[in-house]
Formats: C-alpha cells, structure tokens, sequence
C-alpha cells in the first residue's frame, strides 16, 4: 500500500480567512493507480496551501523585518513545522526573495488595475504615483532597511523602482504624444521621478520635509503636473 504524509489544516486555527497549516501529520492510503499527490485537484490545494502560507510569511516580515525573524520563529507564530515552511522555499533567503517578489508583483497589479480607467494623462500619473505611496506604506521601515541591505532582495527592489521610474515615463511620453503634456525630454523626467521615488521609498525625504510617505508622493504628482502642464493651458 503507498502512503502519502500531507499537512492537515485546522480550520478552528484560521486567520481571518486563512487557514494555517499545523504541525501534526496524518498518514493517508492512495490508490495505487492513481496516487492523490498527483491529481490535478490535489496540486491545487498544495499550491493554494503554499499561497496562503506566503501570504502570513508575508504578513510578518512586511510588519517586523526579516532579519531578527528565524524560520523558529515563523513554525511558532504560524503553528507549522520547518518542513510546511520550506515547502515554500527551501531556504530562508530564497523565502524572504520569494516575499519581496510577492509584494512587488500584487502591488503592480493593484496599481496598474486602479489606472486603467482614467483617460486623463495627468490624473492617470497622478493615481499611479498614489498607488505607489500607498503600496509602499505596507512595507515597514525596518523591512525596507533589511530589504536594501540584503543583496538578492536589493536587487528586486532596484529592477521594480526602475521599472516604475520607466512606466511614469511611458505615462508623461503619452501625455506629450496627445498635446496634453508641453513637450520636454522624457527620458529626462522619468530618471527625474525615479530619484524622487528612491528618496520617499528611503525615508530621506519624508524625513528631511515632515511628510508622511503618502503625502510625499502627492506633492510630487502636483508638482509634476503642473510643471508639464502646457503654457497656454494656464493662461486665460
């Protein structure tokens, strides 16, 4: 008889509306011509267990850090064992890559969805450049200390910062493409705003005028607007 070990979940232990994965294991018989670990619905619930359990890795290391937070630390405070862990990645700083990574891509999503609607080149980058604040806002300092100080993880966050200093610029070269925008060097905007993300995401900024990070990012979709705005536009 083939026997597979599988993780019980423990709906009574829930958060919110997430499960969590608990320690005990149960032996459960399969058939022998069509074992369960290989069906597509048990693929499934395994790539959903392991979902719902990077999105709580998640929680906490957003809230904490991951650097004073050991894989010890997370079978306690999720009430799993080290193997339900690495289940997800096979070792703490391929775990803490994978979470960086996670946030990156949900809050581009995110972003991206609440842009889509808006026909108004000035009012899109405005909402971009919010959502950015806002997305950032769920990363606390100390996790945006431990994240540009660790090698792998700086370097998800360099490509992302980049990428979003390129999507503004794709934005203002839009808004000059339509005659919204007067016409000026894009290029030179987008490394421009790049900076200005660097400097709010960092702290230096917020800390050096009294803003929140939010409000940062307002005063910078202001400014920026109003200086692309074209000379006529304010005239009359």
């Amino acid at each position: 008889m083939t026997v597979n070990t599988y993780v019980r979940i423990d709906q009574s232990r829930a958060l919110g509306n997430v499960a969590l994965p608990v320690c005990d294991t149960e032996k459960m018989s399969s058939s022998r011509t069509a074992p369960a670990i290989r069906t597509p619905r048990r693929r499934t619930v395994d790539e959903g267990r392991r979902e719902s359990l990077l999105e709580q890795i998640s929680r906490e290391f957003l809230s904490e850090g991951f650097t004073t937070i050991s894989v010890d630390e997370l079978t306690r405070r999720l009430h799993c064992s080290k193997s339900t862990i690495y289940s997800v990645a096979p070792t703490k700083e391929q775990l803490v890559v994978a979470v960086t990574k996670r946030f990156f891509r949900l809050a581009t999503t995110r972003i991206e969805e609440s842009i889509s609607g808006i026909a108004d080149p000035g009012l899109r980058i405005s909402a971009y450049l919010k959502g950015v604040g806002a997305a950032m806002s769920e990363q606390s300092p100390t996790f945006y200390r431990d994240m540009v100080s660790f090698g792998p993880t700086a370097e998800v966050y360099t490509l992302n910062s980049a990428a979003a200093a390129r999507r503004v610029q794709s934005l203002i070269q839009h808004g000059v493409d339509s005659g919204h925008f007067r016409d000026i060097n894009t290029n030179f905007a987008g490394h421009l705003i790049g900076w200005a993300i660097e400097g709010i995401h960092s702290g230096r900024l917020p800390e050096d005028t009294g803003l929140e990070a939010g409000q940062a990012f307002s005063e910078l979709g202001d400014i920026l607007l109003k200086g692309l705005g074209r000379a006529d536009s304010s005239q009359g």
